[in-house]
């Protein structure tokens, strides 16, 4: 693929989410389409948005969880940017009106005090986080369907990554199994999603170790002070005005936000 094309499609795709105007998927149209590509769009579309102002702040795992894949029809994990206007802080409102079709999903994230290269082994991860918390991850992909697309259409979409909502970070954690937490997800009260978070990728640290090496294949690594979000536990659920949805996960505390219209 050639860089006018990789800068046409992540222009794009750039408006697209702008305009809250979906666009038919990319690989219905190119056929020759790598993975490579697929990040060399999402890359280009970043650098759009920090032209706009936008701060990256850290990264997104997503497709980390088989029952995530099996709902996506996709294959193996992958990655998108974070950046910090995507925040939503816990307890607020995130508005469903200028969206496309929007989704949460339950999550674990990590703060990383020092970079992260290659492939750290766990306990190398492990030392490099200064805190984990729970938190929620809103995707709203930027096709005309939520499904039946490829993965390096989902990666040329930053991963439909779309707003994040953290929960306090937990400092000490050394006592805390990460590999074991159990997690509810609520809507207005009523359970949404149960799970744990041995659903990504049987350990989230982990889909840290996964994300080390996906960035090494671009050449790159993971920065200090990056948020990371481990990715899905659960299925993601379709957003609708007039929710209140609340995530409660063993020793990690909560999360909330409101859908407002």
């Amino acid at each position: 693929m050639t860089p006018n094309t990789i800068n046409s499609l992540a222009q794009a795709l750039h408006k697209a989410r702008l305009e809250k105007a979906p666009l038919e998927q990319i690989s219905k149209e190119i056929k020759d389409f790598s993975r490579n590509d697929a990040y060399s769009i999402q890359e280009k579309g970043i650098e759009l948005r920090q032209e706009m102002g936008e701060t990256v702040v850290g990264m997104k795992m997503g497709l980390t969880s088989e029952a995530k894949r099996k709902q996506m029809d996709l294959d193996s994990p992958l990655y998108g940017v974070l950046t910090q206007e995507m925040e939503i802080k816990s307890g607020g409102q995130y508005k469903l009106d200028p969206q496309i079709h929007p989704k949460i999903e339950p999550e674990v994230a990590f703060l990383i005090k020092s970079e992260l290269k290659g492939s750290p082994s766990r306990e190398e991860v492990l030392a490099a986080t200064k805190g984990v918390c729970a938190c929620m991850e809103i995707l709203d992909s930027r096709y005309e369907q939520f499904k039946y697309f490829s993965m390096e259409d989902v990666i040329s979409d930053n991963s439909s990554s779309s707003q994040f909502i953290l929960g306090e970070w937990v400092e000490d954690f050394k006592d805390i199994d990460l590999r074991d937490l159990s997690l509810k997800m609520t809507v207005n009260g009523k359970i949404a999603q149960e799970g744990n978070t041995s659903a990504i990728s049987d350990d989230p640290v982990v889909s840290v170790i996964q994300l080390c090496e996906l960035l090494e294949k671009r050449g790159k690594s993971l920065p200090a002070n990056s948020i990371v979000l481990a990715g899905a536990a659960t299925i993601a659920v379709k957003l609708e005005a007039g929710m209140k949805v609340d995530l409660s996960m063993q020793a990690l505390g909560s999360v909330s936000v409101i859908v407002g219209n």
